[in-house]
């Protein structure tokens, strides 16, 4: 833990309050005393390929005046907070912290879960989720700890089971706890939608919802390029009558046979996030929340829906639309079977 200490104290010595040494001294006269105020603190759980392009994502946007990053494995953890720390002069964000121990995440403004257990070969989705929860119940514990009024986003898979998870595990009201789910999924949609079309992204309107993976639900019925919907130029758009076959531009599955996962758009994902909570931005954002009382679901489970998102969290949800087939296709689900 020493060298824990030595990073923590070396972030502290940069800001205006820091201790007076004798050099300190000689170069500046004290005008007033001042101690440190964090109005947007943002903690990062899990320091892999994820937290790390979560965490490189929102000190570039500057969303945040103190970034704490926490990981059991030490020597990664100090390499990586060293590496953004001797990047911080080009990003004016001096503050960046780390350590194993959830205290130097207390008082965050939000907190980002990128931590969890991997699927191993031949492992049930239902066995990953079981791991995992075991693993949150200590993550948990430590951030409502040190940080109870904070937010929580979750982005370790199955995201949609461990949003659920955390949000028990917390006891959190349900405006709290955020997946990060279909963020991604919708923003990778629109764009290869608009590849195909030669549109940019930004004029081409559409969602992906439901379960995040294999059964999520590209809602075909509501697409539109700058306002003309795509089903009224090709009723079949989305289906296997398609000719041609739109139904292919909504998956990930080629990054992950060529680069092994992905991580730098879900990390500019979370930080798209992480600014319309932080900065109350009240924009609308496909992510996992309990979506108990819609789309003919009354159970308690989450589901991406579009929510709209600001400082308190998810402050609203917007009662969309679906075809029967689409609504069907967003009732699969299997957190019923979860054990916490």
């Amino acid at each position: 833990m020493s060298w824990t200490v030595s990073v923590v104290r070396a972030s502290q010595r940069l800001s205006p309050a820091g201790l007076f040494t004798p050099v300190k001294s000689e170069l500046v006269e004290r005008f007033t005393s001042e101690e440190p105020a964090h109005h947007s603190k943002v903690s990062i759980i899990g320091t892999g390929s994820v937290g790390m392009a979560c965490a490189t994502s929102i000190l570039l946007k500057g969303l945040s005046d103190e970034l704490a990053l926490v990981d059991l494995d030490e020597g990664k953890l100090k390499g990586e907070t060293m590496d953004l720390q001797h990047g911080s002069p080009f990003m004016k964000m001096p503050n960046i912290v780390c350590s194993k121990d959830y205290l130097v995440a207390a008082n965050s403004s939000l907190v980002i879960i990128t931590e969890g257990a991997r699927q191993e070969k031949g492992e049930t989705r239902l066995n990953l989720v079981q791991r995992n929860v075991a693993i949150f119940k200590l993550m948990i514990s430590g951030i409502v700890q040190y940080s109870p009024l904070c937010k929580l986003i979750i982005v370790s898979n199955p995201v949609d089971n461990l949003t659920y998870v955390a949000w028990k595990l917390s006891a959190f009201s349900k405006n709290r706890v955020i997946g990060s789910g279909c963020n991604l999924d919708t923003a990778r949609f629109c764009f290869l939608i608009g590849q195909k079309l030669g549109i940019h992204s930004e004029n081409c309107h559409g969602w992906i919802l439901g379960e995040h993976g294999d059964s999520s639900v590209p809602v075909w019925s509501g697409v539109n390029i700058a306002g003309v919907p795509l089903k009224n130029l090709n009723s079949d758009t989305g289906t296997d009558k398609d000719p041609e076959q739109w139904k292919n531009v909504h998956n990930a599955y080629e990054i992950i046979k060529m680069k092994g996962y992905t991580s730098w758009a879900i990390g500019l994902s979370v930080a798209d996030l992480t600014e319309s909570i932080l900065k109350n931005l009240r924009r609308t954002h496909p992510v996992s929340t309990i979506i108990r009382g819609l789309c003919g679901i009354d159970e308690e489970v989450f589901l991406n829906i579009p929510c709209v998102l600001g400082e308190d969290g998810i402050t609203n949800l917007i009662k969309i639309k679906l075809t029967p087939e689409e609504e069907a296709h967003l009732k699969e689900k299997i957190q019923k079977e979860l054990k916490l």
